[in-house]
């Protein structure tokens, strides 16, 4: 029967084990594992004076500073629940998480990156901060910190240090720790909540699975924390007991000489931050020290990225997951072929986890090598959409498996293949059909830089339609079209090549997504305008 943790259990045998070996790197600032504790402890004292108990919400707006941890875990110590936010959302988007979320204490940094966070917290309406009873402001020695923001007290982050550390765990492995919001497009975010218990399992269980448990293990921590993606990589790190640089803000130039200096041998990031540290370097392999590079491929405006990234000695593995399981719920096998490898999905990494694949349309289950929708349980698996019992249920099944939006295939050794968005996916004659499929086969055109696909109906019948981002000045949609009959099946081939100078994203925590709605909404103006 595998142990439950509560988050302050886990960080108090970790830092027995490990002693001085650093956990959080900062510039030139370095805490160990004890010290990590000793201000955890420290700082739930001071939060229980200020009213922080067992089930109260305090948001994290914050980048990734030793901060942002010792808070984490001073709140899983009380029992009370983390609400990340972003450091790139605005007043209107904190204002909706900080009303409901019924956030009782708000931790900002107002001098990171000049941006005046104060100034975006008080143009939020006095209703969307009724709750809100205190302001906890980190500084690194920019200014004074002030009395007050937007009419809230403020504590200062260092002064809850100084208080006599708390003795005892006041939380369970049952309590809730974490929200996440989910990226909401259409609609408000949804607010994923997450348990102690699930959480700390799954940092054990990343360990093993990632090769963090090999002496050297070293994270560099550029995704942020506020989401999944950090999160996970900084939880699994802290449960190896191995040192996590922490960057506030990604730059290429700094993660390169991090890596370099630090010996960087874990980095967990997308496609364009690879791409602009490779190409700061001239070295044929410039970051030798790295042994997995869990990647999200965020960004299909760089060609042949997989290829140029692994030929430079950059470890690249595909992963899996989502806010509702954590971001490292599967990985690939380093060791397997390439095409394998750099897949999406992998093999769980907790040995109960199941998954499966369904049929939608039949309900039945499909077999190996067959599309549908991945459906997935798992010792990770979120509590509940907080406040949201109707997006809960309609996401679970009857016998307890998630139902992940996700279009994917099962293998015949019961690892999975991360295909789409299930919204993404295309029903083309009969066939569900994966658009990365199109685009990677469009890419290979010497005419094209870049290849977006979406669905939209059609007089016909639902078709492809193919959006272009031209490798040169001269552009041949006729041409394109007419290779691509040549070369595919005829109901893959799209409907229309149209050409764009760039596609659409959005960002969020976990990186920088291609708007694929943005996208169909074009394609079907365009459709309709061609009669």
């Amino acid at each position: 029967m595998p142990v439950r943790e509560t988050l302050s259990a886990l960080l108090e045998r970790v830092a027995d084990e490990t002693g001085d070996t650093p956990a959080l790197i900062h510039g030139e600032e370095a805490w160990s594992y004890a010290d990590l504790l000793d201000r955890s402890r420290r700082a739930a004292a001071a939060l229980a004076e200020l009213g922080v108990g067992r089930g109260d919400r305090v948001a994290l707006w914050l980048p990734n500073v030793p901060a942002w941890l010792a808070l984490y875990f001073a709140l899983g110590r009380l029992g009370a629940v983390a609400v990340a936010v972003n450091t790139r959302f605005r007043a209107l988007e904190v204002a909706d998480i900080l009303s409901r979320s019924g956030a009782k204490a708000l931790a900002m940094w107002p001098g990171f990156k000049d941006i005046d966070f104060a100034g975006l917290l008080a143009e939020i309406g006095e209703d969307a901060l009724a709750g809100l009873e205190r302001v906890l402001v980190h500084d690194e020695g920019e200014a004074p910190v002030p009395e007050r923001v937007a009419g809230k007290p403020v504590t200062a982050v260092r002064a809850l240090f100084e208080s006599p550390p708390l003795p005892e765990d006041r939380a369970t492995p049952d309590d809730p720790c974490n929200i996440f919001t989910t990226s909401g497009t259409t609609s408000k975010p949804k607010f994923v909540l997450h348990g102690q218990e699930p959480v700390t399992r799954h940092a054990r269980d990343c360990v093993a699975a990632f090769g963090w448990d090999r002496p050297g293990a070293v994270s560099y921590q550029a995704t942020p924390l506020c989401g999944v993606f950090g999160f996970s990589t900084m939880m699994a790190t802290v449960a190896a007991g191995a040192p996590n640089v922490l960057a506030p803000l990604f730059t290429p130039g700094e993660a390169a000489e991090a890596v370099r200096r630090h010996r960087v041998t874990h980095f967990m990031g997308t496609d364009d931050m690879y791409a602009g540290m490779l190409a700061l370097r001239e070295e044929p392999e410039p970051f030798p020290s790295l042994r997995l590079c869990g990647y999200a491929l965020f960004n299909p405006t760089l060609e042949d990225f997989a290829a140029r990234t692994l030929a430079r000695g950059v470890p690249l593995i595909g992963l899996y997951g989502m806010s509702e399981v954590g971001a490292l719920m599967a990985v690939q096998k380093i060791d397997a072929p390439l095409e394998d490898r750099l897949a999406g999905g992998g093999y769980p990494v907790a040995p109960e986890a199941v998954v499966r694949v369904r049929n939608v349309e039949t309900g039945e289950l499909c077999p190996p090598g067959v599309s549908g929708e991945v459906e997935m349980r798992c010792p990770s698996l979120f509590l509940r959409y907080e406040g949201n019992p109707e997006a809960t249920a309609a996401a679970m099944t009857e016998d307890g498996f998630l139902r992940t939006g996700d279009a994917g295939r099962m293998r015949v050794d019961g690892s999975f293949v991360y295909e789409a968005r299930m919204g993404d996916t295309l029903r083309l004659a009969g066939f569900l059909t994966s658009p990365s499929e199109i685009e990677a086969h469009i890419e290979t055109h010497p005419s094209v830089a870049g290849c977006q696909v979406v669905g939209v109906a059609t007089p016909r019948g639902p078709r492809a339609f193919a959006f272009v981002r031209p490798a040169a000045d001269s552009w041949d949609e006729a041409a394109l079209l007419a290779w691509c009959r040549e070369t595919m099946a005829n109901y893959k081939v799209p409907v229309r090549a149209a050409a764009i100078d760039a596609f659409p994203v959005t960002h969020s925590a976990n990186g920088t997504k291609i708007q694929k709605a943005e996208l169909r909404r074009m394609a079907v103006t365009l459709v309709k305008d061609a009669g």
